[in-house]
């Protein structure tokens, strides 16, 4: 009796400081439910691959409009609630700003057995455009969102004003590069073990060349957060699928066929290359070396714009906004 009360106490010692560490950080709903959008968040409702889903979005009109909408796409990481402070610049410009969560990702339907690709989250978005009564739009994204959002001016260049790239994944093709490829049931496995504290390391070293701001802890527990939910497994069978989509369905190869102005905006000190951590070390160096691959990028797009953030990583638009939105409002002016 005394060696089970024993080892009662010594797991008791253990498991209660993870127990209060998980209580210093939220926990949310498996579309986000607990987490506030910085505006009224209203949802589009869609039949796609046999199923009933929604799309979350947020459409924010300008005080004086100035005639142009900008559509902005997020990152695999973040959600359209991260576009907050460009938001707030943009509507102040005088551009309606509709920012969209795909499906999968944050306030939208999470499906089981939905085929993701790049195409069918391009035509999602097309779709609920279309049920807005936007024609045409200058199309931002971030991230995955930059991959989306080639994806979307290559699928519907009538309908895209101007293409903006912020910091895409896809600028290189890492499968060429010499990164294995990861099954599905690799990367769930992979993607149970995320907390508050592994998606803080990964970004401190990668987007933000080791140096942490407490204004972004916000951010890392939106994303967290839904791991830490009821519905945490469902989210990590999609982040599962979709970083396979990221690895498996390039873009780059398609820069010279966009036919749309084109801006890309880099953050020189990032060095995000997904999957790199699987790859053989002499592989992994030379992966993510954005300032190279934004400028290769900028010369196989036709006639597109490169903008250099010098001591900025992978997410400008966060870590200095006064600079990032400078530079997009004189991009979407030109």
């Amino acid at each position: 009796m005394r060696t089970r009360r024993l080892i009662a106490a010594l797991l008791g010692a253990i498991l209660l400081p993870a127990a209060a560490l998980a209580a210093d950080h939220p926990s949310y709903g498996p579309e986000l439910e607990g987490f506030d959008y910085p505006h009224e968040v209203r949802r589009f409702e869609l039949v796609s691959q046999g199923q009933r889903l929604a799309m979350a979005y947020i459409d924010v009109a300008p005080a004086r409009p100035n005639g142009r909408t900008v559509v902005l796409l997020h990152g695999k990481n973040f959600c359209a609630a991260t576009y907050e402070g460009v938001i707030r610049a943009l509507t102040g410009a005088g551009y309606r700003t509709i920012a969209v969560d795909q499906i999968g990702f944050c306030k939208s339907s999470k499906p089981e057995g939905y085929q993701f690709s790049f195409a069918q989250l391009a035509a999602n978005t097309h779709a609920l455009l279309e049920s807005l009564g936007v024609r045409k739009a200058a199309i931002l994204g971030h991230s995955m969102g930059g991959m989306l959002a080639a994806r979307y001016a290559l699928s519907y260049p009538e309908a895209t004003e101007r293409l903006v790239m912020v910091n895409p994944l896809g600028l290189e093709d890492w499968k060429a590069e010499g990164v294995p490829y990861a099954t599905i049931d690799a990367l769930h496995a992979n993607e149970l073990k995320t907390s508050f504290d592994t998606v803080k390391a990964y970004q401190t070293k990668f987007y933000y060349g080791g140096e942490w701001k407490p204004a972004y802890d916000r951010w890392v527990e939106m994303n967290a957060g839904m791991y830490a939910g009821p519905g945490r497994d469902r989210i990590a069978w999609i982040g599962a699928r979709t970083s396979e989509m990221i690895y498996a369905q390039p873009v780059v190869y398609e820069f010279p066929r966009i036919a749309v102005p084109t801006t890309l905006m880099i953050g020189q000190d990032d060095r995000t290359a997904p999957g790199a951590n699987r790859a053989a070390p002499e592989v992994a160096k030379r992966l993510g070396d954005y300032p190279a691959l934004g400028r290769r990028a900028a010369a196989s797009i036709p006639g597109a714009k490169l903008v250099e953030f010098p001591g900025l990583g992978h997410a400008p638009q966060i870590e200095d906004p006064e600079t990032f939105e400078a530079a997009l409002l004189k991009a979407l002016a030109q």
